[in-house]
């Protein structure tokens, strides 16, 4: 209940992508950052084909642990590159604009995925985290708005966001997107149309050759 998923990187090794495969994944510790009243632990996972060996999707993910800082540890996190990358959006209007609705169930659906912390489906478990209501899977977000870029700019190498402020199911995502780096890197944010806030921050993604052929998602 203290655990708040700050950060995610995804890194696509493999394109096309199967669609059908057994998957093993390898999990590592990559670092434990300790900032005083909450610690940041950041893990690295590759994952590959079961019958070919061939590694298919790496992902970085950082976590914030409230209350469990002062430790004594690291006080800055390692450059990894494009998964630490800051990504500041540019001051100009975005390039383009992309809203979509969640469901009021649709913490419950996402939760089939197999993250089944409690903290997205069980008001009392939700409270007692500092929450009125179960909130929606970073992950979900991220997908709405990895989905945004994809229909609009087509497939990219990887994404990298920060999850900024929460969302309730049923609010509206509204993804805003900017091309940058020679037409070559899409940096955006997301941001809660009911609200305001902003639910993801620091995105980007690097597209796959121009980014000429749309996503058909």
């Amino acid at each position: 209940m203290m655990l708040l998923h700050g950060e995610q990187y995804l890194e696509i090794l493999s394109q096309p992508i199967p669609t059908s495969d057994t998957l093993v994944s390898r999990p590592k510790l990559l670092e434990v950052i300790d900032k005083g009243t909450a610690a940041i632990v950041k893990s690295g996972t590759t994952t590959f084909s079961k019958t070919t060996g061939q590694p298919l999707f790496y992902n970085e993910m950082t976590v914030f642990v409230r209350g469990s800082g002062g430790f004594g540890g690291s006080k800055k996190p390692q450059d990894r590159g494009a998964s630490t990358a800051v990504n500041t959006p540019p001051k100009r209007n975005p390039d383009v604009v992309i809203e979509e609705r969640t469901t009021e169930e649709q913490a419950a659906v996402y939760r089939l995925s197999g993250d089944y912390n409690p903290l997205h489906i069980d008001p009392d478990f939700s409270r007692v985290g500092g929450f009125k209501v179960p909130i929606l899977h970073g992950l979900c977000s991220m997908g709405i708005a990895g989905k945004a870029v994809l229909q609009q700019f087509g497939m990219y190498k990887n994404i990298k966001v920060r999850f900024a402020g929460t969302v309730v199911p049923g609010q509206t995502l509204v993804t805003e997107m900017w091309k940058e780096g020679n037409g070559r890197k899409v940096l955006f944010q997301t941001r809660v149309k009911e609200t305001g806030k902003l639910a993801i921050s620091g995105g980007a993604v690097e597209l796959v050759g121009e980014g000429q052929e749309k996503g058909k998602l």
